[in-house]
């Protein structure tokens, strides 16, 4: 793409779905109509290790407009299990008698209305032949082995036992996060009905290809008879993908003969669906006295449940981000009584660059060196763990226009040395990374006469501006407007695109839309170089463009769009395909099945791409009572092009609130005894309100990037919440010299 169509993207944009959202219009899967609906409410189990023995239903069928009740015993083997994430074994619900976590779903009830389906769902009675349960780490009956990385062997490279035992410098460390739970604004519903064979469901989902193999797949069926529709996502996070309420709820509706509409309540959510597991780990960092890192060793121990493997194995994210010649990774998952983790915004990189960005500013303190120093030092423009060049880095770009602005310099090195009338002042910083996806994708153009445009894809909606993303692309690429752009996403029945994960979704759709109207321009200059007639009959067709609703060429020739059209028969559809450079051809055939295809940030051979960001934080900690405030944030990042400065902006500033949440507010208590979360609601999972986040100041360091992907766009989705939750830690230990490695950090653990 040329610089100067860079550079028009880069223009903030009003998010084309924003009206519509504002004033009700938006269809969320909730709000879709369907006629005559019956209304679903699950029951979950109450303990967290038994085998069910028996079912009373009886008053639960007495309650009026009571439909069905669904148990194992009943519908158990008519349908195969849901796959989940698709790597390992799952937890299974009404499939048959093992509860394997509490709150696992062991019943369904239908009714004419949500409040008699709630109702005689508090009255099925379960029986259970019980067990002790194991909670998590440290559990007895919790096993533990090595895990099988879910993305690839783990890095290690060089001889680490030998470098650390030589280097002048060691820290060794060990650090915890806790389970953290999604709670996006919009819970877990889905509706279901048949028309005959052909099944439709309404669902939030962040890959409704795959949502739609998975659900086909249970009920042995093809994928062709399963529609799904996720037109809007209330949040997502990772968490809206396929699960096994979905199964059931369509079988519900197919022994009614009627739509079913399923709710999960806020509690139910917490163990229904998945979360971010939490984590130990362990660091060892060796070092010269100049603070150049000699070896980098990092373990992780996970917690899943029982028959899952599921891992994110976080040391490929810190494996890469200094100049180490010598690395040692290991990860191992610890299985327990609880349900199945899953993707959670960042899932290998919040916890594991927690750990390693607290060593690196506790190897500063051992160094008495700047933490932004030590971090310049090592500092690297080849990925360490796989050999390859980055396709850019602008780390230090971004520490030095953070620092500027923040008044870094200003800080005393010392711990404890700077306050405010009762109040400990700390400055802290850390690094911000995620990898730059990209994934294969469709797109339909329809290009009118009267010089509008309607994209197709079946892309995803999370509330990030997707929509709008799309319509920014073609109207640039066409030379239109944006309000010129109609844009369809979010139904089956459209052209596949990849997952929404992994911060890939704008370089995906933009790039696809990109191909798609280069289709369409060149369509429309063979048609006018082919016409004699025409202002550019026997002209070259590669140097015509469309700018400002006209088919343009050189010597300032112009022909209004409106003609052009006319040309090739009054409306151009074109369909097109994008295969990012690495990926085999084959891949488009793979996501038209509903397979999860990506390319990687590391998964080509000629460079590793990323985006990355610095947090510079300051935080108050008060003398007397250790209440802990976050005054004053500066982030700054490089992703490369940016499509929607204003939506930009918006993700990072959400980013680095969670961020902040992670590190002070978040955490999923668990009673050890009954391995039951007991903290299942928004009124006491505690979450930043706007008086915790005073100030952020976000900086968009520009970064042009020709290699990642052709409009040289990285991820900024999840970049944002990325080591904030150490940036936060590390300015305490600043102002207070507590160094606290548990997470989160509250005002008793500085006590």
């Amino acid at each position: 793409m040329p610089d100067d169509m860079l550079n028009a993207m880069a223009k903030p944009t009003v998010r084309v779905d924003g009206a519509a959202k504002v004033t009700g219009v938006a269809c969320f899967p909730s709000d879709e109509p369907v006629e005559n609906p019956a209304y679903a409410y699950l029951v979950t189990s109450t303990v967290a290790r038994a085998e069910i023995t028996s079912f009373d239903l009886a008053a639960a069928t007495a309650v009026p407009g009571v439909l069905d009740i669904l148990t194992h015993e009943n519908v158990g083997r008519d349908i195969k299990p849901n796959r989940g994430f698709g790597m390992s074994a799952n937890t299974t619900t009404l499939e048959g008698t093992r509860v394997w976590h509490q709150g696992q779903t062991v019943a369904v009830v239908i009714a004419e209305t949500f409040e008699a389906a709630r109702d005689a769902a508090a009255r099925v009675v379960v029986h259970y032949e019980t067990q002790e349960p194991s909670a998590g780490f440290g559990s007895p009956g919790a096993h533990e082995e090595p895990a099988t990385p879910m993305f690839g062997p783990l890095p290690q490279k060089g001889d680490f036992d030998a470098a650390f035992a030589a280097a002048p410098v060691r820290v060794e460390a060990e650090y915890e996060t806790p389970t953290q739970h999604h709670n996006a604004i919009e819970l877990f519903t889905t509706t279901c009905f048949w028309e005959g064979d052909t099944l439709t469901v309404y669902e939030p989902s962040q890959y409704i290809y795959g949502s739609r193999a998975a659900l086909a797949e249970q009920f042995e069926m093809a994928q062709g008879n399963v529609r799904y529709v996720s037109r809007f996502i209330g949040g997502g996070f990772g968490s809206k993908g396929p699960s096994a309420r979905t199964g059931w709820i369509a079988l519900a509706a197919k022994r009614l003969g009627r739509p079913v509409k399923l709710v999960t309540s806020r509690q139910q959510g917490f163990t229904t669906e998945t979360y971010r597991a939490e984590t130990r780990q362990t660091i060892k960092l060796g070092a010269t006295r100049d603070g150049r890192l000699t070896g980098l060793r990092h373990e992780g121990w996970e917690l899943t449940s029982r028959p899952s493997g599921y891992n994110v194995a976080g040391v490929g994210a810190t494996a890469t981000m200094y100049a180490c010649d010598n690395i040692q990774t290991a990860v191992n998952v610890v299985h327990a009584d609880r349900n199945t983790p899953g993707f959670m915004r960042a899932p290998p990189e919040v916890p594991y660059m927690f750990a390693l960005e607290s060593a690196m500013d506790e190897l500063a303190f051992a160094l008495k060196m700047d933490p932004i120093e030590l971090r310049r030092i090592n500092d690297t423009q080849v990925d360490p763990a796989h050999g390859h060049p980055y396709s850019s880095r602008s780390l230090m770009q971004c520490y030095d226009q953070a620092a500027e602005r923040f008044g870094w310099s200003e800080r005393n090195p010392e711990p404890r040395s700077m306050s405010d009338g009762d109040w400990l002042v700390g400055y802290g910083c850390a690094t911000a990374t995620y990898p730059a996806n990209v994934g294969p994708a469709s797109i339909r153009l329809t290009l009118s006469k009267a010089g509008t445009v309607i994209a197709e894809l079946a892309g995803h909606e999370l509330g990030t501006g997707a929509y709008t993303v799309v319509a920014i692309t073609v109207a640039r690429q066409l030379g239109l407007e944006v309000a010129d752009v109609t844009v369809h996403m979010g139904d089956s029945t459209l052209p596949p695109v990849a997952l929404a994960g992994g911060s890939n979704n704008a370089a995906t759709i933009s790039n696809v839309s990109a191909i798609g109207c280069e289709s369409v321009r060149r369509r429309l200059a063979e048609a006018a170089v082919a016409d004699m007639a025409s202002p550019f009959g026997g002209k070259d067709a590669a140097v015509l463009r469309l700018e400002g609703g006209n088919l343009v060429g050189p010597g300032n020739l112009t022909e209004p769009l409106v003609q052009s059209i006319e040309r090739v028969g009054g409306t151009l559809t074109v369909e097109a395909d994008y295969v990012p450079e690495g990926l085999p051809p084959e891949v488009m055939d793979a996501l038209r099945q509903g397979q999860a295809v990506m390319l990687p940030g590391h998964g080509r051979q000629d460079a590793t791409t990323a985006a990355f960001g610095a947090h510079l934080v300051e935080i108050r900690v008060n003398r007397h009572t250790r209440e802990i405030r976050v005054p004053r944030i500066v982030s700054a990042f490089a992703a490369g092009t940016i499509i929607n400065p204003m939506a930009a902006r918006s993700q990072y500033l959400g980013g680095a609130i969670w961020g902040v949440s992670s590190a002070l507010h978040e955490a999923t208590e668990i009673d050890r005894r009954s391995a039951r979360y007991v903290n299942h609601d928004l009124g006491e999972y505690l979450v930043p309100v706007n008086a915790d986040i005073p100030s952020i100041e976000i900086i968009m360091v520009p970064e042009t990037d020709t290699i990642v992907n052709p409009l040289g766009i990285k991820g900024i989705g999840e970049v944002g919440i990325v080591g904030m939750n150490a940036a936060v830690a590390n300015a305490v230990f600043h102002a207070t010299g507590q160094r606290i490695r548990k997470l989160p950090i509250r005002l008793e653990k500085l006590l």
